[in-house]
């Protein structure tokens, strides 16, 4: 399926709206001088970014804001599921390990998803900063963007967050497990 060709219903937005909003409100903390009216308005006046929302939400990455960027003049939304989205798992880290994986490849990997979903793996600094509003990964880990020199040499980045702080740790790329899957964060 090519997530960017999809168009949203009416009926389809108006429930998507009423989960972000039912979401907003029960988490102020992660964007307490923000109000939803805002958050409404830059929503429906960008239906393309919208439908992104859609499928951070189908695959289980329940988006939230956690922030706003006055220089951008940008909302920040990221996947804030407790866990690693759990429609995003079980995939290796890019198509390059996905094509050198001979035996028992994945489904997929995570920056081919990502990408058809018109977005992108969280970094190390982004990945510190959906820390900091909340706990997440404690069961689970995420893909995060690596920097193209350890890729060429095999290798990528994941987080995690146990033990009261937040790891950061390395596999090969074409390594995936049921318990690993990617986050990612929109600009609206």
């Amino acid at each position: 399926m090519k997530y960017k060709d999809t168009v949203l219903s009416s009926e389809e937005i108006a429930s998507l709206l009423e989960i972000l909003r039912t979401r907003f409100l029960s988490n102020m903390t992660r964007h307490a001088s923000i109000g939803w009216d805002t958050m409404e308005e830059r929503l429906r006046n960008q239906p393309q970014k919208l439908r992104i929302l859609s499928e951070m939400e189908r695959t289980g990455g329940e988006p939230d804001v956690i922030g706003y960027n006055e220089t951008s003049d940008s909302y920040l939304y990221v996947d804030c599921s407790a866990e690693s989205p759990a429609g995003r798992r079980s995939l290796c880290y890019d198509e390059t390990a996905l094509a050198n994986r001979k035996k028992n490849p994945p489904e997929g990997s995570a920056e081919g998803l990502a990408a058809e979903m018109g977005l992108e793996l969280l970094d190390e600094d982004q990945y510190l900063r959906l820390q900091k509003v909340g706990v997440f990964d404690t069961k689970s880990s995420s893909w995060i963007r690596t920097p193209q020199a350890m890729r060429t040499l095999g290798g990528a980045l994941f987080g995690d967050s146990r033990y009261g702080r937040v790891f950061f740790y390395h596999n090969g790329a074409d390594s995936y497990y049921a318990s690993r899957g990617f986050r990612t964060q929109l600009l609206l």
